[in-house]
């Protein structure tokens, strides 16, 4: 009779089956997904960044050239308003002259008319005189060119004005040419006009 001979039984460690590889494979497959997603995310802020500074300079380029086209415009019609003037002012030193004829007033009646559509003009552009006569003398509105006694006017106010000043809008056209009183003693009165440049002596 024969012992029967049994196989000894499997050991738990050797039963243990290894991970299969599609495990592994997975999870390489995730981990590059992973990767691919983040290298997708920097280069989508990458992009963002450069849309967004393509951007801020493209507004910044169109208001510079908004900016210098006005200045242009602006400039343009300045220089414009500033050749206009001399004709404005020979227009008012032909109303100033006296009339003796019936024909001298038939032409100080079309040069006064020239001269309100040349003050409409200039209205229409936003240019206005500046009153001068009686006011304090302001450097930044007049150009001082004499100074003379008076009684009528304080010390430093401008007593005449030699040529009109402008203004366009708030900024200063044309400053006026003004001539400004100075002191009211007798002696000042009989020596007349001084140019203002002309310094004081002791």
């Amino acid at each position: 009779m024969t012992d029967d001979q049994t196989p000894p039984p499997p050991d738990d460690e050797s039963s243990a089956s290894a991970p299969p590889d599609d495990t592994a494979d997975d999870d390489a497959a995730a981990a590059r997904t992973q990767a691919a997603a983040g290298d997708t995310a920097a280069e989508r802020d990458q992009l963002r960044d450069l849309l967004l500074r393509n951007t801020a300079e493209l507004d910044n380029f169109r208001k510079r050239v908004e900016r210098e086209r006005s200045e242009f415009a602006q400039h343009a019609t300045e220089d414009l308003l500033l050749a206009l003037l001399p004709l404005v002012d020979d227009l008012e030193r032909a109303l100033a002259t006296p009339v003796e004829t019936p024909d001298g007033q038939a032409y100080r009646d079309g040069v006064i008319l020239i001269h309100r559509k040349m003050h409409d003009l200039l209205r229409q552009r936003s240019v206005t005189p500046i009153d001068a006569v009686g006011e304090p003398f302001d450097p930044n509105l007049h150009e001082a060119v004499a100074h003379a006694p008076s009684h009528d006017h304080p010390d430093g106010a401008v007593m005449g004005e030699l040529r009109r000043g402008y203004r366009l809008g708030n900024r200063l056209l044309r400053a006026t040419m003004v001539m400004v009183a100075k002191g009211t003693g007798d002696a000042d009165a009989a020596a007349g006009p001084t140019a203002a440049n002309d310094t004081d002596q002791s």
